[in-house]
């Protein structure tokens, strides 16, 4: 499996040797989309698995969904991962048996965002690991870490992979050259966004919302308000469809009768809190996601003012509108920006208003 990380050769050349004598802990360093929880799935496999990551049986399939008994994985819950959620997802079950025979895995995403209090934990389990314990911290801002933390484990740096690279993997899987390049554009060369992206059906559908939004935010206040409804409706519609994953990432652990399986009980309660707290980031992502397509195509409509090939826009298949000019285009980037900086700044923030004041904002400007 870990010969599978298309464009770290260097830092999967090194999980691939650690993988036979690991060490107790590693940093996985690198920026957004360069392939951490690819390599952090496939070193969990090569750990679980019998023959060191066959990428066939049982132990595989499950560490490769982040769904293994013995993994355990740790988000941030809102801006930062709390104390307690160390101590109840980390401290207490390092020092149980495993749920099954063999190593414990602790992933713990975004470790940038761990709280002082919460590192301080963190940092007492690392001084003393547990036998059979394997801990992977993953962050894109891995100088953020305290360096007591950095210390004590090995840090694999991934390289920011390429627009080029990216459509080259996409096509090689098989999606058009079009749309490869499209999704690779769209995600900021996230590989893993990119290839979800460019493979689902309704991969798009966050851009089709950010475009009918810009057209709403065109015909004035009335229509600006009526583009934040929109934006809000097509979150909580992702957010539905959501339910259907939870039903397969539990199916492994359920009997012939679709009851929880005693043995798997931890296992499928931790399914559940991810989900639970997955489920509350859905719509706030969702946003996100519809605000920086609406920014992409306010980026394109300054591009194309100024005389960009149309091979140069972030959205390459879809026709410049010619009556917004370089300077409305500008400002309604900013305003869009502004309210992509707030949301992600302060979560108790009301979306709705956010959104409202972002597409008045634009409606003012085209007015």
């Amino acid at each position: 499996m870990l010969d599978t990380i298309p464009g770290q050769e260097r830092a999967m050349a090194f999980m691939q040797s650690a993988a036979e004598r690991p060490h107790h802990a590693y940093v996985l360093a690198g920026p957004e989309g360069s392939g951490k929880s690819l390599a952090a799935r496939a070193f969990a496999a090569a750990l679980l698995c019998r023959r060191g990551g066959c990428g066939e049986c049982r132990d595989c399939r499950l560490a490769l969904k982040d769904q293994h008994p013995n993994e355990f994985l740790v988000e941030p819950e809102g801006r930062d991962i709390h104390v307690d959620t160390i101590r109840e997802e980390v401290w207490t079950p390092a020092s149980r048996t495993a749920p099954e025979p063999g190593r414990k895995i602790f992933v713990i995403r975004e470790s940038d965002r761990l709280s002082p209090a919460a590192a301080d934990t963190l940092l007492k389990v690392l001084e003393e690991p547990p036998a059979d314990t394997v801990f992977l911290l993953m962050s894109a801002r891995a100088h953020e870490l305290p360096e007591t933390i950095r210390s004590r484990c090995h840090t694999v740096s991934f390289a920011a992979l390429s627009e080029a690279f990216v459509v080259e993997v996409l096509m090689a899987e098989g999606i058009d050259e079009t749309h490869a390049l499209l999704a690779a554009r769209l995600t900021g060369g996230n590989l893993g966004r990119a290839r979800r992206l460019a493979t689902s059906e309704d991969g798009l559908a966050f851009r089709d919302a950010a475009v009918e939004a810009l057209d709403q935010a065109a015909r004035g206040p009335t229509g600006a308000l009526a583009a934040a409804d929109l934006v809000i409706v097509a979150a909580a519609t992702y957010k539905k469809g959501l339910k259907a994953e939870l039903e397969q990432e539990l199916s492994p652990f359920l009997d012939q009768k679709g009851r929880p399986e005693d043995v798997y009980r931890g296992a499928i309660r931790r399914i559940e809190t991810r989900f639970q707290r997955r489920e509350r980031r859905a719509e706030r992502d969702y946003v996100d996601w519809v605000l920086l397509a609406v920014s992409s195509l306010l980026r394109d409509r300054v591009a194309g003012q100024v005389g960009s090939p149309r091979a140069d826009l972030l959205n390459p298949d879809l026709a410049l509108s010619p009556d917004l000019s370089i300077v409305r285009a500008t400002r309604g980037f900013a305003g869009v920006e502004e309210a992509r900086a707030a949301l992600a700044e302060d979560l108790n923030l009301n979306t709705r208003l956010v959104l409202e004041r972002a597409f008045l904002a634009l409606a003012e400007i085209a007015a």
